[in-house]
């Protein structure tokens, strides 16, 4: 009995080093519950997060609040929150594009619903985690600031562009009245 024990703690302790490798090596965290979803329908969502360089996986809440204490995460006033099925989505790189698949996900089917989430190590709600999903791209930010940042050049040149067609129209009509 007391090797079955033993068993059972090593594997938990193993769950929570991997939890806790995960939380540290993401972006940004969100936990949902997913009850209420189908088993194609998990395994579709996490398809779908995983060619963007995100994961989502169905976790105990006393062994994910154990991974949450032990790393750096700022979030233990929201353990608590850990109440039913918890789903935890780690997002490792750009955290638009997966929380905008899970924000379509939720339109669509109306699941999961978004408990909180981590981001810099800042608890947000969910109603904040839905508000960053519909800010846009990070390639479509990047692009906003070259256009902001190009369209001032772009004003100066045609202006001064423009003297100097001024000045050639000038003197060419000149020429003509001269001739």
């Amino acid at each position: 009995m007391s090797n079955k024990i033993s068993t059972n703690r090593q594997k938990k302790e193993q769950i929570i080093a991997g939890l806790s490798e995960k939380i540290e090596k993401a972006q940004s965290i969100v936990f949902t519950n997913y009850q209420g979803l189908t088993h194609k329908q998990l395994e579709d969502l996490k398809k779908a997060l995983r060619a963007l360089n995100a994961e989502i996986i169905v976790v105990k809440n006393t062994l994910l609040a154990r991974a949450l204490q032990i790393s750096s995460a700022n979030s233990a006033d929201q353990i608590s929150n850990f109440e039913g099925p918890t789903g935890a989505l780690f997002i490792y790189e750009d955290i638009i594009l997966p929380l905008k698949q899970l924000a379509k996900s939720i339109k669509l089917l109306g699941l999961p619903t978004i408990k909180f989430g981590i981001l810099d190590n800042q608890a947000l709600t969910g109603e904040q985690v839905l508000k960053l999903a519909s800010l846009p791209s990070r390639e479509v930010l990047l692009a906003q600031v070259v256009g902001g940042l190009k369209s001032p050049i772009y004003g100066l040149h045609r202006a001064l562009n423009w003297n100097l067609n001024k000045l050639a129209l000038t003197i060419s009509a000149i020429r003509q009245n001269k001739s």
